[in-house]
């Protein structure tokens, strides 16, 4: 079933490649031929009248995109009943824009493979306009491409990063186009090499082709075996005659209701599998039992989702991508708001700081004030002192000692002084500490966020493996078992065959021995009858009379022509059978 969001996705590749100024608006003859092309590749009729009545009151200028889109899903999408063909839809589309917007004779693909690649671009591009594909999308495309090529990851995609850094992490569909033509990731890869790859992917991630290949299929009238190309898709398997996929010769629609089991050898075919739906049952036959579990896991895996109603593995894995993403962005717009908090704490931290440097230095310009006017007092007291020593030499006793009392204050102020300035630098030290621990930090979450991640992908990767093990344990132990018991069946009804042989030569034997004894018995009799018919027919031919026939037909006997009158054979007849009867009572 197509996609509304995909649809409009090919259309707006359509719609931009007519707007020619760049502005958003395309005429409206233009428009009308759009329509057309679409209601004609979608099979809905075509109704020219509703458009002139949706942009009635703009008969004359051009129209803009935002009035063209209520009309495209309320006379065009919404009238689609029938299925249809999506790639001749897409390739509609690409035919009206491809030539506007690129140029594929200085490129190493051809239009097709370019075809291909847009319709790709269109399925993993961010459902917001313009049409953007970002960096972890085009990653995984061209991930999925090396694989299928069969080469390995390049290193230099690490590089192209940093060039999208500058693009604002994304590209376009011409854009990613030109990348492949050109052959960034692919200069050692031949051109048939990679339409090769980038046909494959198409056919996984467009035409929902999840498993083919070549296998034999029995046939429902004449049960014959025949090879046939199988392609399984998410809610199908059809079967071609061959890879080509031109002539199509049968279709098995998956639905709730099938099922797919494994069946014992027969018929001189290995490795057989059935499909079993609700009006027929297909039986097929594969090379190996690797190929059998590989058919049998996919093709189990599709009826689990029609099961579930979900979409096919690679839909899903896009949703699961996109989620994962919003899921980042979501923590890290928290790690923002985070660091802007601490940032803020930081700020305050510093003002603080800040206040108690100032404190310091008013202290110090205090100490120095006060130290200065001590000094100017010392001065003082010493020019008194120096004039009036003699007098006041008791009053200078005391006022020494008052000050050695201030010098220990100020010594002891001095003191804390330092120690506040050696606090201060301690302070800018475990600021410092404080942010190199942040730094650290940082780098520990991003590796602990990284290994836990490669952890969970390897966790469910073994058990994945672990699952698939113990499926192909328990499934080879079913056949073993039934084996053992096959096998065991065919042992007792090869000793009863045995025996009831052994009992029917016995029989063969007595019944040819009695077959001989009375052959012998029947020889002699016949022996013993032609002597006496002789000896009778001597003596009733020389004893009987002469006599004329009858004219009618002449009788035969053993004894010659018109021996006997009728009479008389019925009486020979008689007395013969009754010679015949005791003769068999005696043996």
């Amino acid at each position: 079933m197509w996609l509304r969001d995909e649809i409009l996705k090919s259309i707006w590749h359509a719609f931009t490649a007519l707007d020619l100024d760049q502005r958003g608006k395309v005429s409206k003859s233009q428009l009308k031929v759009l329509s057309h092309s679409l209601c004609t590749v979608m099979k809905i009729p075509h109704d020219p009248v509703a458009l002139e009545e949706h942009f009635k009151d703009d008969d004359k200028g051009p129209l803009s995109n935002q009035g063209y889109m209520p009309y495209l899903n309320r006379f065009i999408l919404d009238k689609v009943q029938e299925e249809f063909d999506v790639l001749e839809f897409n390739k509609m589309c690409w035919t009206l824009c491809y030539k506007k917007n690129i140029s594929t004779k200085h490129l190493l693909i051809s239009d097709n493979d370019a075809f291909k690649v847009w319709c790709i671009f269109n399925f993993l591009s961010e459902d917001k306009y313009p049409l953007i594909m970002i960096t972890e999308e085009i990653e995984y495309f061209l991930r999925k491409l090396m694989e299928a090529i069969g080469s390995g990851w390049s290193e230099k995609f690490g590089d192209y990063k940093l060039q999208l850094h500058t693009k604002n992490n994304c590209l376009s569909a011409w854009e990613l186009i030109e990348m492949l033509g050109l052959g960034h990731f692919s200069k050692s890869i031949n051109k048939q090499t990679l339409s090769m790859g980038i046909g494959e992917v198409f056919q996984e991630l467009i035409l929902d082709v999840l498993k083919q290949g070549y296998m034999m299929k029995k046939g429902h009238k004449r049960k014959n075996w025949t090879e046939r190309w199988f392609v399984l898709r998410p809610n199908s398997v059809s079967y071609y005659v061959c890879e080509d996929l031109v002539e199509k010769k049968g279709h098995i629609i998956l639905d709730g209701t099938c099922c797919v089991e494994s069946l014992p050898d027969k018929e001189g075919k290995k490795c057989l599998f059935i499909i079993k739906c609700t009006d027929k049952s297909f039986e097929i036959s594969v090379s190996d039992k690797k190929k059998k579990q590989e058919w049998l896991q996919a093709i189990q895996t599709c009826l689990q989702l029609l099961r579930l109603g979900l979409p096919s593995p690679h839909r899903e894995a896009r949703l699961r991508r996109r989620e994962l993403r919003q899921r980042q962005q979501t923590e890290e717009e928290d790690l923002t708001q985070k660091m802007k908090h601490l940032q803020t704490a930081n700020e305050n931290k510093q003002r603080q700081l800040e206040g108690m440097r100032k404190k310091m230095e008013e202290a110090a310009a205090k100490a120095a004030e006060e130290e200065h006017r001590r000094k100017q007092s010392q001065l003082d007291l010493q020019d008194r002192y120096r004039l009036d020593l003699e007098k006041e030499k008791m009053v200078r006793q005391q006022m020494e000692e008052q000050v050695a009392q201030k010098s220990s204050e100020l010594e002891q102020y001095l003191q804390r002084v330092r120690e506040l300035e050696d606090m201060y630098h301690r302070l800018e030290e475990a600021l410092e500490d404080e942010k190199q621990a942040k730094q650290d930090e940082e780098t520990m979450h991003n590796l602990q966020t990284r290994l836990l991640e490669e952890e969970a992908a390897k966790r469910a990767e073994l058990e994945q493996i672990h699952l698939q093990q113990q499926r192909a344990l328990s499934q080879t132990e079913a056949e073993k078992q039934e084996l053992v018991a096959e096998q065991r069946l065919k042992e007792r009804e090869l000793q009863a065959a045995m025996l009831q042989l052994e009992r029917l030569e016995g029989e063969r034997l007595g019944a040819l021995e009695q077959y001989q004894e009375v052959s012998r018995k029947l020889e002699r009799a016949a022996r013993k009858t032609k002597t006496w018919k002789d000896k009778v027919a001597k003596h009733e031919g020389l004893v009987r009379l002469i006599q004329p026939g009858h004219k009618g037909p002449q009788r035969i006997t053993n004894w010659g022509p018109a021996s006997f009158t009728d009479a008389e054979l019925e009486m020979r007849k008689k007395s013969w059978q009754e010679s015949k009867n005791q003769g068999a009572q005696a043996q």
